[in-house]
C-alpha cells in the first residue's frame, strides 16, 4: 500500500487553487466538511491515478475509492435534508451537489449563499419537480411544480434548447442574479452557466417569475401545467418567497436524463477538491 503523501500533480494544483477559497469553505460547508472529515480515506488514489494506462486493471478499483467519498457524503447530506421524503432522488441531488462544489470551488456563488435549488424535469409537470435545499440549515424549504418551456414538450419537458426563439427550456447549472420588476411582476435574472446548454439565457430573457398557468387547478381543468416561453416558472403564492430565498449568487440546477447533456461542472475530482479545501486536515 502506498502512503496518502504521493498526491498526483493536478490535485496538488487544485488545492493549491483552492487555498483562496478555504476559509469561505470552511464557513459554507461546515456540515458537508464534517461529513468528509468523519469518512475515512479511501487508500492510494493519487499513485494508481497516474498509473492508470499501465496498469488499467486496475483502474475501476482506483476510481471507485475517491467517487465513494463523495458519494457517500452526498449520502449523508441527503438523508440529513430529508430530500428522499421530498421526491428528490439520490442521483439527481448528488449531481446537483457536485455542481454546487464545483462551484464553489471556482468561485462562482455567492459565500453568503448556501441554497441549492434542483428542478427535475424527468418528472411530468403534473408532479412538485422543484426543491429549494437549504445547505447549512439541513431543510427543504420548498417543494413546488415549475412550469417547463411551451416548445419542450406538453406534460412531459424532452426537447431543450439554447437557442433565442425556441421556446423551451435549458439544462443545466445556472447562478442566480438580482430581481427586477418585469411583465411578469417581481422575477429573477439567471446566468447560465454550460456552454452549449443554457448560456443564452439571460439575452434570452429566460428568468424565474410566478404564472397563473402554475397550479393544481390548471392541472385539474388541462390535465398538465401551463408553459413558459422557456422560463422556470413558478406558482403565484410561492414565487415571491421563492425568488427572495434563492437571489443574489446561489445555485440552480435543472436536470434531465438520457438528454445528452453534459457538463465541466460535473467534475468529481473538483468536488472533493471543495470538500478537502473545507477540510484541510483531512487532506
Amino acid at each position: 500500500m502506498t502512503t496518502h503523501h504521493h498526491h498526483h500533480p493536478s490535485v496538488v494544483q487544485r488545492q493549491r487553487g483552492a487555498r483562496r477559497s478555504q476559509r469561505l469553505l470552511r464557513r459554507v460547508l461546515p456540515f458537508v466538511a464534517s461529513l468528509f472529515l468523519a469518512t475515512p480515506l479511501a487508500g492510494p488514489v493519487a499513485r494508481s491515478l497516474a498509473n492508470t494506462h499501465a496498469a488499467p486493471a486496475r483502474k475501476v478499483s482506483v476510481m471507485v475509492a475517491p467517487l465513494s467519498r463523495l458519494e457517500s457524503t452526498a449520502r449523508d447530506l441527503y438523508t440529513s435534508l430529508g430530500a428522499e421524503q421530498q421526491g428528490l432522488r439520490f442521483e439527481v441531488f448528488e449531481k446537483a451537489l457536485t455542481g454546487y462544489l464545483n462551484l464553489k470551488q471556482a468561485g462562482r456563488l455567492s459565500e453568503h449563499q448556501q441554497r441549492l435549488t434542483v428542478i427535475d424535469f424527468d418528472l411530468p409537470s403534473t408532479e412538485k419537480r422543484l426543491w429549494v435545499l437549504d445547505l447549512a440549515e439541513h431543510k427543504v424549504l420548498f417543494h413546488t411544480l415549475v412550469a417547463h418551456g411551451h416548445n419542450s414538450g406538453e406534460n412531459e419537458a424532452n426537447n431543450f434548447s439554447n437557442t433565442d426563439q425556441s421556446n423551451m427550456s435549458s439544462l443545466g447549472f445556472y447562478v442566480t442574479g438580482q430581481e427586477y420588476q418585469g411583465k411578469h411582476g417581481r422575477s429573477l435574472r439567471l446566468q447560465g452557466l454550460d456552454e452549449g446548454f443554457n448560456t443564452n439565457a439571460a439575452a434570452r430573457a429566460v428568468v424565474m417569475h410566478g404564472a397563473d398557468y402554475v397550479s393544481e387547478a390548471f392541472i385539474k381543468q388541462n390535465g398538465r401545467l401551463g408553459r413558459s416561453l422557456g422560463c422556470p416558472a413558478l406558482p403565484l403564492d410561492q414565487y415571491a418567497q421563492i425568488i427572495d430565498a434563492v437571489h443574489g449568487g446561489s445555485c440552480l440546477f435543472l436536470n434531465k436524463s438520457n438528454a445528452g447533456y453534459a457538463s465541466k461542472y460535473l467534475n468529481q475530482d473538483a468536488a472533493l477538491a471543495a470538500l478537502a479545501a473545507a477540510v484541510p486536515t483531512a487532506s
